[in-house]
């Protein structure tokens, strides 16, 4: 990027794009890639080129952070042996089919092909968390996807490394040497990840510093992709990691008025970088084609093949992998709905274009790789296609598909849980009545609370015992905070109703607290 007016100006662009997709609620990924494309296609449009340093180390470390922390354990627990199946095997599937497809149909030589399969071989978890926000998928379905995503990166940064060490060197692919370099990868990143949060875990526990905990949280996905790049192994397993620990812990390790303030502060950064990455593709674009020799003019009909292949490998992958899983659960007839949702939300996104960005632009023996252009316009280009059109189709998709929950069952679900919770908080208050150690004023203005909760209403009190009040509110609060982890142990509600209802409880603690 030219100038800090051009950073600017993008930012501008992007959050105005942005807050227009969530008015109309359509996907902003789709929208904001679009928007790039069209503003770089106007004429002055500064020519914009994408650094990698940029892409790895400022953009990727928190949204990948962000989206590893929303991942819930029990969710994940249940869902591990599908995602290491897919984080590995369709992965390799999706790169010799693309690599295929490219060396047959496109001028690649087969050394840059296999560099192009590795390239495009995983779904994107920045594009994947920000497309699956506002669809109502079922828990174990949008967790399937999202892990997928986040945990197939190991398998893909391997593959580009083997390929691209066989363009630039002319090599035969030395595979145990791959499958070592995978374990150090993975391996690697996973140790050094749980041993950021470990860290972080012990810090936060004894910090009770607004500012202080702010800063740690945004410092945490950097300190963990850094100290695994230097480290060798694979920053991008290791912010994963840091995040899907520290995410579990979250509630455990900080007061109500902290969580809310990083709920906010992360939301903001998550959304401006999510804003500029996905604005930064349809941007490049127009650039990178014009870098093209004019032997690649067919480039789109190669990145639509391309694009066709993956979806289908995907679905080809998926189909009986979701009959097996479907049959071991005792479903007698098999759902075929399910590996088509999962089919289309497997987009491309910033993942794949980090990584073509870092193939060098030289072979070992000093000469151009003159592939390279194609295969960033390529990558690119697919990125686009499947953010634009998987991402437009993917609401209509799966509510076709019949498996999103309906808004009167989440409703329901979470009247029922709040309905829970007063009870559990009455029943502390009669404990505390039949102890007489509290005067009856004070729990008659906290039955009044609680019962007008329960009756959709708000009760009224007298201000003259708010000190007594407040104090024993916010341990009515602590103990409908313990009801709410209880009823999500016992599998009764799901993440999506114990996060919004844990967010309620902290909301009304931060406001005692400011009174």
């Amino acid at each position: 990027m030219r100038s800090v007016g051009t950073v600017l100006a993008l930012v501008v662009l992007a959050t105005v794009v942005a807050t227009f997709a969530r008015r109309w609620r359509i996907p902003a990924p789709s929208l904001l890639v679009v928007a790039g494309l069209a503003v770089a296609l106007l004429p002055g449009t500064p020519q914009i080129r994408i650094s990698p340093e940029i892409i790895g180390l400022v953009v990727l470390p928190p949204l990948l952070y962000a989206s590893a922390e929303d991942m819930p354990w029990r969710e994940l627990r249940a869902v591990w042996k599908p995602v290491g199946i897919l984080a590995i095997g369709l992965v390799l599937a999706s790169a010799a089919a693309v690599a295929a497809v490219a060396a047959a149909v496109t001028p690649l030589s087969w050394q840059m092909a296999f560099v192009l399969g590795a390239v495009l071989a995983s779904t994107d978890p920045v594009a994947v968390t920000a497309l699956g926000r506002r669809l109502a998928l079922p828990p174990r379905v949008q967790v399937l996807v999202q892990a997928e995503s986040l945990f197939n990166d190991a398998t893909s940064l391997v593959l580009v490394r083997v390929a691209a060490g066989i363009a630039i060197a002319s090599a035969a692919a030395n595979w145990g040497a791959a499958g070592g370099e995978f374990f150090l990868l993975a391996g690697g990143g996973t140790v050094i990840g749980a041993a950021v949060a470990g860290v972080v875990t012990l810090i936060r526990r004894r910090t009770e510093d607004p500012v202080l905990e702010t800063v740690i949280a945004l410092v945490t996905p950097y300190a963990a992709y850094l100290l695994a790049e230097a480290a060798h192994t694979s920053g991008v397993t290791s912010c994963v990691v840091a995040g899907v620990v520290l995410g579990g812990r979250g509630d455990r390790l900080t007061n109500a008025r902290i969580r809310l303030q990083l709920h906010a502060v992360y939301g903001t950064v998550v959304f401006l970088l999510e804003s500029v990455v996905f604005s930064l593709i349809g941007l490049a674009l127009p650039a990178q084609v014009r870098a093209l020799a004019d032997g690649d003019r067919a480039w789109p009909l190669h990145a639509l093949a391309v694009a066709a292949t993956l979806i289908a490998v995907r679905l080809l992958w998926l189909a009986p992998l979701s009959a097996v899983v479907q049959r071991k659960g005792g479903i007698g007839r098999l759902n075929w709905r399910i590996p088509m949702v999962l089919t289309w939300a497997g987009t491309r996104g910033v993942m794949p274009l980090a990584a073509a960005l870092s193939i060098p632009e030289v072979a070992k023996n000093g000469s151009p790789l003159s592939d390279r252009p194609l295969v960033l316009v390529l990558t690119t280009s697919v990125v686009v296609v499947t953010l634009v059109v998987q991402g437009f189709t993917l609401a209509p998709v799966v509510r076709a598909s019949g498996i999103a929950l309906e808004p009167a069952h989440t409703a329901r679900e979470e009247a029922e849980a709040r309905s829970r919770l007063a009870h559990a908080g009455l029943a502390r208050l009669e404990e505390l009545a039949e102890l007489e150690v509290v005067p009856d004023v004070v729990l008659d203005r906290l039955r009044r609370g609680l019962t007008a909760r329960l009756d959709d209403a708000e009760g009224s009190a007298s201000d003259s015992a708010d000190r007594v009040y407040r104090q024993l509110r916010r341990d009515l609060i602590a103990v409908e905070t313990g009801e709410l982890q209880r009823l999500y142990d016992a599998h009764t509600i799901s993440e999506t109703t114990r996060r919004r209802l844990q967010r309620s409880l902290d909301l009304e603690e931060a406001r005692l607290t400011d009174n």
